[in-house]
């Protein structure tokens, strides 16, 4: 992997896949840039295609105390190797720090989300306050374990998967990172959609959920595309919070094609 310094000096591990436009993928939760290479390969016959370890995961390091604008600099400083006319995917909770990222001044014309997990609403708000304060108990008692059944569970994992989960090489990976799943809390806020911040995101931006994913899933997104100027809403047939990268990628492929002779050859 190479490595980028982000402002604060903390380095950052990223890939390139493919020639083309550039296209930087933004994980969400517990995910690195080994997660994203799937989607990358399929994208890469047409732009370059960047992935990245957000800070404390993978390659890359940790610098402290945490804020979000620390992860806005790290794409800030993604998006600098990656190329002039950069875009943006961000999976998840990946997708709230792209549309953060854009909010506060980060130059891209093109950015899609897929279903950033805010939670609006009374008994939203209520739920995300609760999440909150137990993941930061348990995370400084010490339990990462604890704290990655809480999140897992949170998104609809079954007990018995995540029992499973438990006995497998990949948990080990899941509690060292961990932590970071604070750093993913603090992006969402109180779980709200920051409406009035959004409406300072200038991109062209396509919002997209799943088909068969929660009414809140749809609901949430719904209310981003009318928070954001320029955006439009998407539902993906078949798909649910788990994407599959083979029904996202000729759908961003004919987004980010802002060349004709690409968006021909994306058709």
């Amino acid at each position: 992997m190479e490595k980028t310094l982000s402002r604060d000096g903390t380095s950052i591990a990223y890939r390139r896949h493919g020639d083309g436009p550039p296209v930087i993928l933004v994980g969400g939760a517990l995910s690195t840039s080994a997660d994203e290479a799937p989607l990358a390969a399929l994208l890469a016959p047409r732009f370059t295609v960047v992935t990245y370890d957000r800070r404390g995961r993978g390659a890359s390091g940790d610098g402290g105390p945490y804020a979000p604008r620390r992860e806005i600099e790290d794409l800030a400083a993604v998006a600098a190797v990656a190329g002039e006319g950069v875009s943006l995917f961000g999976m998840l909770s990946g997708g709230a720090l792209a549309l953060e990222a854009q909010a506060a001044g980060l130059p891209v014309d093109l950015l899609a989300v897929y279903e950033p997990p805010y939670t609006p609403g009374t008994d939203g708000l209520l739920f995300k306050s609760r999440c909150t304060a137990l993941l930061h108990r348990l995370l400084a008692a010490g339990d990462r374990g604890g704290a990655v059944e809480l999140y897992l569970s949170r998104t609809g994992v079954p007990e018995e998967t995540i029992a499973r989960m438990r006995r497998a090489p990949l948990w080990s990976g899941l509690e060292g990172a961990a932590h970071t799943l604070a750093y993913d809390d603090a992006l969402l806020g109180d779980g709200s959609v920051p409406a009035g911040r959004f409406a300072s995101v200038t991109a062209r931006t396509l919002v997209v959920t799943g088909g068969f994913s929660t009414e809140q899933a749809h609901r949430t997104t719904l209310a981003l595309a009318d928070a954001i100027p320029r955006a439009r809403h998407r539902t993906l047939t078949g798909m649910t919070r788990e994407l599959a990268p083979h029904a996202i990628a000729p759908v961003l492929s004919d987004f980010f094609a802002r060349d004709p002779f690409l968006r021909t050859a994306a058709s």
